[in-house]
């Protein structure tokens, strides 16, 4: 396998205040991760930085596996597909669940690149994929727990990315959605990265993943 993310002594929080220091680690092209550990400990913070959604207030983030010109799609960084923390997301805003999958897309197209056959195709499918076929013109803030959690995995996994990253993927998941997401994962590890976040000890065994990392006090002990 082949290194794809790198974070080198990486520190880095909000308003100046450091929530993980001295984060180092490598994330190969197959790469199966769980990051666990008690609220407050960073682990959204390290997976904003691996996002590149923050920068770091010290250290480097760097793609080893892109400046060696690997992505088909010849991007400067991996494609990312991310599923954020349920409380997250707004309920109250006006989109439909094919529209949401839909979004998925957006990183993937340059911004005034038009919706072609081909992305219509890809949506269709993975909504199919995830059983939300019949609720495809349903607004967002009409669905169940369960089932915003599966929209939101259709969004993750549309464009095809080169890394997954869940944020606590099972908080508010009826049984349905539980099983879906499992079987989905353990599908997916096999074609790219996968980064969980997670406390769910039944979940976590069930996909069985290759590393479990320990986070405490804003830093990776085990």
């Amino acid at each position: 396998m082949q290194t794809i993310i790198r974070l080198d002594n990486v520190a880095a929080g909000y308003d100046g205040r450091e929530q993980i220091h001295g984060v180092s680690l490598d994330v190969a092209d197959r790469d199966f991760i769980v990051v666990t550990g008690p609220n407050g400990s960073g682990k959204t913070t390290l997976m904003r930085v691996i996002l590149g959604l923050i920068s770091p207030m010290q250290g480097t983030v760097s793609y080893p596996a892109c400046a060696a010109a690997t992505f088909e799609h010849g991007s400067v960084r991996p494609r990312f597909g991310y599923l954020p923390q349920y409380n997250a997301i707004d309920r109250e805003f006006p989109i439909d669940v094919r529209d949401t999958v839909f979004s998925g897309l957006n990183g993937s197209k340059g911004l005034f690149s038009r919706i072609n056959a081909a992305d219509r195709r890809a949506v269709e499918q993975t909504m199919e994929r995830l059983e939300l076929t019949g609720l495809a013109r349903r607004p967002i803030g009409k669905l169940s727990g369960g089932q915003l959690q599966r929209v939101l995995l259709a969004r993750a996994i549309v464009s095809e990315p080169d890394v997954l990253i869940f944020d606590e993927p099972t908080t508010y998941t009826d049984d349905r959605s539980w099983q879906c997401m499992s079987d989905i994962v353990a599908d997916l590890h096999s074609r790219c990265a996968v980064i969980i976040v997670s406390h769910d000890a039944d979940f976590i065994g069930r996909i069985s993943p290759a590393k479990v990392l320990r986070m405490e006090g804003g830093k990776i002990i085990s």
